[in-house]
């Protein structure tokens, strides 16, 4: 289910979601999109997609030097690659430094919490169990960074 469930190449998407799981995939996207039907969301389903999707690389060339997603959710159990690499090559890369990342987490250990903000997570939301809880939780987080927070501009060339 990459990429498939929003396609509107001429825009980068609103949302890069980071998640394994078919399951929690629909249980995601679906609060997202009853918000507004027309967030752009992409799906990496590991680590390493994910990275390939954000530096344009492997199977996602074509998107060398497009702009980054507006918000990348995160989840930390990730295949191939754990969610904090991913987190520690956004933070690290300076096309994507800047980018608002959201880890999405079950856990509630603290030393989990901290690693997640020592390498620049800018939020960390545990998921409630029962869906109507996490339809709210998903709601707010897409509310706050897709409507109220301002997006970092994009890099301004130095005149001259």
């Amino acid at each position: 289910m990459t990429s498939s469930l929003t396609r509107l190449p001429a825009y980068p998407p609103d949302i890069l979601l980071i998640e394994d799981g078919s399951l929690e995939v629909e249980l995601t996207v679906r609060p997202l999109r009853e918000l507004d039907a027309s967030t752009r969301i992409e799906v990496a389903r590991d680590g390493e997609e994910a990275l390939d999707f954000l530096f344009g690389r492997g199977s996602h060339r074509h998107r060398i030097g497009e702009p980054p997603p507006r918000l990348i959710l995160l989840d930390l159990k990730l295949p191939r690659m754990d969610g904090f690499d991913v987190l520690r090559a956004v933070r690290t890369n300076s096309r994507t430094s800047v980018v608002p990342v959201v880890v999405l987490t079950a856990s509630d250990d603290p030393r989990e919490l901290a690693q997640c903000y020592q390498l620049g997570a800018n939020s960390c939301v545990q998921k409630p169990v029962h869906y109507k809880e996490l339809r709210a939780v998903l709601q707010s987080v897409g509310r706050y960074w897709l409507e109220l927070n301002q997006s970092p501009p994009a890099p301004v060339q130095p005149l001259g």
